[in-house]
């Protein structure tokens, strides 16, 4: 029997997207079907390349053509992406379709460290990537990218010269380290520093991106209401410790997003340094500064917990030498991994659930 394409977007209409929790036709997730005497082809556009359903989707479509066509036909699935936004169009950014705030409380846990590696892991699933290093005072980028002798070209658009950022591991990075000698402390005022935030998202040609990282410096600073007044963030992902002191300012941060003269989507806590684990004793946890501290804070404020970064030396290595962790084989580029999916996931649920995000209008 020859069937139609009518056919099989019937069959496949009973494929819900787990997170959507609508079906992959209603979704318009199913293209470029072809039917053939004994073989369907079709294409699933994925909301980002970094899913980490990709292939439970993949098995429930060739499922529900055997189960409503035939049990004989052959399927041919290509598994692609298109990276969903919640952006309208805008002057600024305007080929960034996520823009996402990486923050913390405290300082010295790791924010820097965890947006490196997010980038590198969502840049490696196929994810077009860039970083902001909003942290104007401490700089960290250009030493985890081992490009701190580095400095951003310059090109002219409209007779205005814009920055092009570096690229170092297939993602495009920007930094007052760029562009200030690495032993001269940047001693600036907050509107000085909030300045150069704005030129960093204006002023420097970016093209197209599916995320784009901002990380912010600890606290809650004139950078964190520069940012949320100058573009409109798709969310922010939240660092934390396990330890007590770490999970306090935490809070604070995540509260300022939940404001509700910012109101940013949060999309979830990071929790850095949950255990110690020995290179030597791969299988071992040891619960330093305590257990299930950023869990328990993603429950009290109804977020996504995104996931568990071991506390371990090679992290620490590879940040000095500027080759992200998430770059090499073993558990902790897996959980890198892991961390990039589910951040990816949740961007994809904020974006076909929550309104369209715009810039936060407050007078502070």
């Amino acid at each position: 029997m020859v069937y139609k394409q009518s056919d099989v977007l019937k069959a496949l209409s009973t494929v819900d997207d787990p997170d959507l929790k609508k079906d992959l036709v209603t979704l318009n997730m199913v293209k470029d079907v072809e039917v053939f005497s004994d073989t369907i082809k079709f294409t699933v556009v994925l909301t980002t390349p970094a899913c980490p359903l990709k292939e439970i989707i993949k098995k429930d479509c060739m499922d529900a053509i055997h189960k409503h066509l035939d049990k004989g036909l052959k399927v041919e699935i290509l598994m692609t992406s298109n990276v969903t936004t919640a952006r309208d169009n805008a002057p600024l950014l305007p080929g960034v379709k996520n823009i996402i705030a990486v923050a913390s409380g405290k300082g010295g846990v790791g924010k820097s460290t965890v947006t490196a590696n997010l980038a590198v892991a969502l840049a490696n699933e196929g994810a077009k990537v860039g970083i902001i290093d909003a942290d104007i005072f401490g700089p960290s980028m250009p030493t985890m990218f081992n490009c701190e002798n580095e400095q951003p070209g310059v090109e002219q658009v409209n007779g205005k010269n814009h920055i092009l950022p570096l690229e170092q591991y297939g993602v495009k990075l920007i930094s007052i380290g760029f562009l200030a000698p690495g032993d001269n402390a940047v001693v600036w005022r907050g509107p000085m520093a909030s300045s150069a935030l704005k030129q960093f998202i204006g002023d420097t040609i970016w093209g197209e991106l599916d995320y784009l990282l901002i990380d912010l410096p600890p606290g809650t600073s004139d950078i964190h209401l520069t940012l949320v007044q100058t573009v409109p963030v798709t969310g922010a992902v939240i660092v934390t410790t396990p330890q007590k002191v770490a999970l306090a300012d935490a809070r604070k941060g995540l509260a300022m997003f939940k404001q509700p003269q910012i109101n940013v989507p949060v999309l979830g806590v990071i929790e850095n340094m949950a255990y110690f684990t020995p290179e030597e004793l791969p299988g071992n946890k040891y619960y330093i500064f305590g257990k299930d501290g950023g869990l328990n804070l993603s429950e009290k404020f109804d977020v996504p917990f995104l996931g568990q970064i071991p506390l371990v030396q090679g992290i620490r290595e590879s940040g000095d030498n500027g080759l992200p962790a998430a770059m090499k084989e073993g558990p902790v580029s897996k959980a890198f991994v892991n961390l990039a999916e589910e951040v990816a996931r949740q961007v994809a649920i904020r974006n076909a659930t929550a309104e369209k995000t715009k810039p936060v209008e407050i007078k502070v």
